[in-house]
């Protein structure tokens, strides 16, 4: 058996179990892929983190869901870990801004980490914009996502868009519409199967007022029902909502997890491509004995 520390964090949280926990293990190098989704699993967080050495860059991070699929993209399954290091001083000073680098998947991204009023704020930069072809029809999403084919606008038409992760990210006629859907995840996953995307990320967006958004995020592709902050799907859609011209001034607040009572702030900013910024609570450390 090796002991293995461990432990919960509260990303894009200011106070205790509000935003999107993470579980988070170090020291993970020697564990095989079927020990990290056991416990994955033992966690039943959306996602867990691995943090591993890496040969191309200052850490590798491997994520996996509590059903045991892997995901890949810089969301708050890599800002979590990073945040997480750094609370604990496992990446020595930060009273100034540096950089790090982060190996997920092919990927190896850059991540600015500072220590403001003993707070650590990460703020992290996703790959480019990369669309797939909107949907033909709408109706088969209305009806998975529980809403009247009116509540779908067609401007920006939905569409998968990916930063990392490919998401189909939706916009709705207002922020009740986004709270009233009731999806059924056999009808989405049919939608999604048809498409890129991987989960769903729908959205509503006032013009009067483009600095904000307020969102719901729903994955049956990864067994993941609904997510308190998904970053992989902000940065796509700060990006799509400039590519399309709806946002002027390159920076998106996102509110998500509202309904299910875990509020988050993610904060997106285009420079050009997306840098998803937030910080986070340790709520649990401790060891875990495999």
């Amino acid at each position: 058996m090796v002991d293995l520390i461990a432990g919960i964090i509260d990303v894009f949280a200011d106070v205790p179990l509000t935003g999107n926990p993470l579980a988070v293990v170090q020291g993970a190098d020697d564990l095989s892929d079927e020990t990290m989704r056991r416990i994955a699993g033992e966690f039943q967080q959306a996602e867990t983190t691995f943090i591993l050495r890496s040969t191309r860059a200052d850490w590798k991070l491997r994520s996996f869901t509590a059903s045991g699929a892997e995901v890949f993209g810089a969301g708050h399954n890599a800002l979590g870990a990073w945040l997480w290091l750094g609370e604990h001083g496992d990446l020595g000073s930060l009273t100034r801004a540096r950089t790090f680098h982060q190996e997920i998947g092919p990927d190896v991204l850059p991540i600015e980490l500072v220590s403001i009023d003993a707070r650590v704020h990460g703020r992290m930069r996703q790959g480019p914009l990369r669309l797939s072809e909107p949907l033909d029809d709408v109706a088969p999403l209305a009806v998975a996502l529980g809403l009247e084919h009116g509540d779908i606008l067609p401007e920006p038409p939905p569409r998968p868009a990916d930063t990392g992760a490919a998401h189909l990210l939706v916009r709705v006629r207002n922020a009740a519409a986004v709270d009233k859907a009731r999806p059924d995840a056999g009808a989405l996953l049919a939608v999604l199967n048809g498409t890129p995307a991987e989960g769903c990320y729908i959205y509503a967006f006032d013009p009067d007022n483009p600095e904000t958004a307020y969102a719901r995020f729903f994955n049956p592709t990864v067994g993941l029902w609904e997510d308190a902050a998904t970053g992989t799907a902000a940065g796509p859609l700060a990006a799509y909502l400039a590519a399309t011209q709806f946002i002027k001034n390159d920076e998106l607040a996102i509110e998500q997890g509202t309904r299910m009572g875990r509020r988050s702030i993610l904060r997106v900013r285009l420079r050009p491509e997306p840098e998803l910024s937030g910080t986070g609570v340790v709520v649990l450390k401790g060891l875990l004995r495999v």
